[in-house]
């Protein structure tokens, strides 16, 4: 919230696939509503242009942030409707896409609804350990729309449920055809390999040596940055093939823990592949990153398909062969 008050929050400009980035969303929020049995529907009228260019990663926070509120604030047995649509823009090359989610949740009283987009706005009290949370997603969601050129608006009936309407603007990607016609197919592996999996959260470090292991790969455990250190140190040279570092940890956090694994006198300190693994996702995010030494930086909740493309082309581990290129 700070960073986006200040200006340090900067939007991007890269393309990507409009129906992609939902489905993301919709998976991970449809893991949360499963717990609660709520049944979560998506539809969405025939969208022309779904290659677009702007700032994918914040519009996944937003949609996130909007979604698991729906959830969030929901009954058990509820139902979540998202839907989207493309609305015709008079600017050129420009194309408003809108998206409205509609819950059978508790709704907002009337007054509430006054101070929704005001920070650390709680309903109830005792909220934030009633729902969790910090009463910043909206906002943060708010001004993220509202950075990127689009409105927000909502209506709500306490004990009924929830609309929310966003409309953002985006860029129509006119290459992808071109894009298109350079196909690439990539073939991964990280079968052999041996990962340091630095990792604070046990149902994170669980999902991800799960995946890692069903690759074929090798997995040695640490909680914190400073265990990262101290089984680099003692580690053979080249034993690790690389290293996933969480950022936000007890005892040394991830950035720290990569300046000093750099620093080391070894031949492989240098070279050994570093990929962040963080919830911060902000394009700041990925400056400091790289600022600490790291090679790559992965957005959670993890994508572990990229994770593992990232993993094996670091590692020299990837075969691309070109299948188009006309």
């Amino acid at each position: 919230m700070s960073k986006l008050e200040s200006g340090e929050i900067y939007l991007e400009e890269k393309p990507f696939n409009i129906y992609q980035i939902i489905n993301e969303v919709i998976d991970v929020v449809g893991k949360m509503a499963d717990e609660r049995e709520i049944k979560v529907e998506y539809k969405t009228p025939e969208i022309i242009h779904k290659d677009l260019i702007g700032s994918p990663i914040h519009l996944k926070r937003l949609l996130m942030n909007i979604l698991s509120n729906a959830v969030k604030y929901n009954k058990d047995y509820g139902k979540i409707y998202l839907s989207s649509r493309e609305i015709s823009s008079e600017q050129d090359k420009i194309v408003t896409l809108e998206f409205k989610c509609q819950d059978t949740g508790i709704g907002m009283s009337e007054e509430f609804q006054k101070h929704l987009f005001e920070p650390f706005a709680q309903e109830q009290k005792g909220g934030a350990s009633k729902f969790g949370g910090t009463g910043l997603g909206m906002p943060i969601t708010k001004s993220l729309v509202e950075k990127m050129g689009g409105t927000i608006t909502f209506i709500s009936e306490q004990g009924v449920g929830t609309t929310f309407v966003i409309t953002i603007p985006f860029k129509i990607n006119e290459d992808v055809a071109r894009d298109e016609e350079k196909q690439e197919e990539v073939t991964a592996s990280i079968r052999g390999l041996n990962i340091l999996l630095v990792e604070d959260n046990e149902l994170n470090m669980e999902i991800a040596e799960f995946v890692i292991q069903s690759e074929g790969a090798s997995v040695v455990k640490a909680w914190n940055g400073q265990e990262a250190v101290e089984a680099f140190e003692k580690s053979a040279s080249s034993e690790f093939d690389a290293i996933l570092m969480d950022v936000m940890m007890p005892v040394m956090n991830g950035y720290e823990a990569t300046k000093i694994i750099r620093s080391m006198d070894r031949s492989d300190a240098k070279k050994i592949p570093i990929i962040a693994m963080t919830a911060n996702a902000f394009v700041e995010d990925r400056i400091k990153s790289k600022e600490a030494g790291m090679n790559e930086h992965v957005s959670k909740p993890i994508d572990m398909k990229l994770l593992v493309k990232i993993i094996a082309e670091l590692a020299g581990k990837i075969k691309i062969v070109r299948i188009k290129d006309e």
